[in-house]
This record gives structure tokens, C-alpha cells and sequence, in this order.
């Protein structure tokens, strides 16, 4: 039995991951700015925190009520996370700045928090939530496909670090999942860069997102990686997991940059 937090989960993924420990046994605390949504995991037998991943208050507040009432934390689900999209000239870099809050500075300060109670109980598990967008990147979205690189480096880096205290770091990345995750993507596509130079891309990759997630995968399957990692002795370093996610990974990491770019823009034309 281990005793888990798990950020963003409210809905998606992190609700489903949350729900999917409490089913294998696992102590589970939920955290989410939207407490109300957490009721499924409070009727499953968790607990529901309300955080915001960008209070620094919240955080702290979410680790140490973790640790009082359980005197331990064995696995940190850092899941939380927007999305922003526009083309690079228009979106404000206030915005670009509160998606690297969110998507980098807020799951490395839970890092900071659970290492030394993980370090003191020589184990442990850090799973970041990251996406294929952590390898691969597509026009429009380059401020949510930069935080996610950074997530992915700040993970490789920390792994080496905390390996030898017994503390495993896991990168996860799901490919097209049905969720509600990407509900605001047509509209900010089109209120960011739908009047502009890049009119016609946007409007194009609008009316993909409007429908392109029907093929997505379930959330369960990733929930699924997510708990199989925390309950394994010696989990990978990370898990692609969902509809193209594989695919898509592999045409980036051989096709030589510019066909990738071609079979990208070519796609949303």
C-alpha cells in the first residue's frame, strides 16, 4: 500500500489515476483547485485537497497534510497543467509565463517538498505527467510543447540525482486522450491568431480540435501506466501511453527534421 498524491485531479487523467490507486488499495489524496469535482475519490475512500498549483501556500499545505496525517509519501503524481495555444508572435509572454508556473515551477516545487521525506524513508516514486508533446512539437502551441521539454529535462536530470536514495523519477506521455483537457483549444486558437498572419493555420488546426479527439484513448490507460509504475520495484523512465502516442514518437525520432515539419504542416492543411 502506498501513500499517494496526485495533482489535477479533478477530471482527466488525474481523476482517473486517482480512482485507479484507490481500486488496487492505495492511500490516495487528491489535489485540485476544483474541490467539488474531487467527490468521486472522497466516495471511493481518498481525500480531496484544494490547491492551486500556483500558490506557493497551496503546496506546502497539500505535502505537509499528506505527511501529519500519514507520516510518510510514497508517490507524488504531478499531473496539474494547462494548455496554451497561438502563434509564438501573438500570444503575451504573461501568458507564456504563467504556463511554465503551472507546467514546470509548480511540479518542481512538490518535488522539493516530498524529497526529503522520501530521502529519510529511502524510497519513493515522482511521477511527471508530461506528453508526447514533451518530444515532438506542432505549430501553435510552442509555449505548452517548451514547458513540457523542461518538465522532461528537469525529470532526466532529477532522476540521476535521486536515484541513489532509493526515489525513482518516471516521465509519462500520452498521446491523444479524450479528456476535457483541450476544450478551450478552437478558441483560443482562433481569439490568439485567428486574425492575423497566421489566420489560416489557426483556423485550420480550430476545426481539427473540434474534432479530432474522437479516436483519443480513454484515461484509464494512462492511469493505468501511471499505477504501474508507482507499484513497480524498478519502473521505466518513461511510458507512452494512448492513441498515436507511439507513432508519433517514433516519426520524430527518425525522420530527419524538415520531413517531420512537412508531414506535420501538410496534415492541417
Amino acid at each position: 500500500m502506498k501513500v499517494c498524491l496526485v495533482t489535477g485531479a479533478s477530471s482527466g487523467i488525474g481523476l482517473a489515476t486517482a480512482l485507479d490507486l484507490l481500486r488496487a488499495g492505495h492511500v490516495v489524496y487528491g489535489a485540485a483547485r476544483r474541490v467539488p469535482l474531487m467527490d468521486p475519490i472522497v466516495e471511493a475512500g481518498g481525500h480531496a485537497l484544494p490547491m492551486d498549483a500556483t500558490s506557493q501556500e497551496d503546496l506546502a499545505r497539500a505535502v505537509s497534510t499528506v505527511v501529519e496525517a500519514e507520516g510518510r509519501i510514497d508517490a507524488l503524481v504531478n499531473n496539474a497543467g494547462t494548455v496554451l495555444h497561438g502563434a509564438v508572435e501573438d500570444v503575451p509572454l504573461d501568458l507564456a509565463r504563467e504556463q511554465f508556473e503551472v507546467n514546470v515551477l509548480a511540479p518542481a516545487r512538490l518535488v522539493q517538498l516530498v524529497l526529503p521525506h522520501m530521502r529519510a524513508q529511502r524510497s519513493g516514486t515522482i511521477v511527471n505527467v508530461s506528453s508526447i508533446g514533451g518530444e515532438i512539437a506542432l505549430p501553435l502551441g510552442a509555449w505548452y510543447y517548451a514547458s513540457k521539454h523542461a518538465l522532461e529535462a528537469f525529470s532526466d536530470t532529477l532522476r540521476m540525482e535521486v536515484e541513489p536514495f532509493g526515489i525513482h523519477v518516471v516521465v509519462i506521455q500520452p498521446g491523444i486522450i479524450r479528456t476535457s483537457f483541450e476544450d478551450q483549444t478552437s478558441a483560443q486558437l482562433r481569439e490568439m491568431s485567428g486574425a492575423g498572419a497566421y489566420a489560416e493555420v489557426a483556423e485550420a488546426m480550430a476545426q481539427r480540435a473540434e474534432t479530432g479527439l474522437s479516436e483519443g484513448s480513454d484515461p484509464g490507460v494512462v492511469a493505468t501506466a501511471i499505477r504501474e509504475a508507482i507499484e513497480s520495484d524498478r519502473p521505466d523512465t518513461r511510458y507512452a501511453v494512448g492513441h498515436l502516442a507511439d507513432k508519433l514518437l517514433e516519426l520524430n525520432r527518425t525522420l530527419p527534421d524538415r520531413a517531420f515539419d512537412d508531414l506535420v504542416t501538410g496534415s492541417i492543411k
